[in-house]
């Protein structure tokens, strides 16, 4: 779903992001791009300002606390997480936090052996 009238900052975070193995994008149900893994939501983007990705309280509680994300804007109390995006530096955040749970999703699949490759 990358579009070359997407901002740089999406189209970044959706090139890097699509490019693991089994991500698929489709349209967020509130705007902007939702990442899956599977039928699993990797966590979604709104346009090139906010990054929400869902995690285990536990991890959702030890990034808010490093600064690495906030509260969900909306739903502070779960384990969503927002991250805003305003710097190349944030893309980059942003792009990690994709990247850990990717990781921490395909490790609890069960896939075959081609698909268990990770960036």
């Amino acid at each position: 779903m990358v579009d070359e009238d997407m901002p740089a900052a999406a189209r970044k975070i959706t090139e890097q992001v699509t490019a693991w193995d089994g991500v698929t994008t489709r349209s967020h149900r509130y705007g902007g791009v939702e990442f899956r893994l599977g039928r699993v939501e990797l966590g979604h983007i709104h346009g090139e300002h906010l990054a929400d990705l869902p995690f285990p309280k536990a991890t959702r509680d030890e990034l808010i606390s490093s600064g690495r994300a906030e509260p969900h804007h909306v739903l502070p109390d779960t384990g969503w997480v927002s991250r805003r995006i305003g710097s190349d530096a944030d893309v980059e955040d942003v792009i990690d936090l994709f990247l850990l749970n990717y990781r921490r999703v395909s490790g609890r699949r069960r896939t075959s052996p081609s698909t268990r490759s990770s960036p």
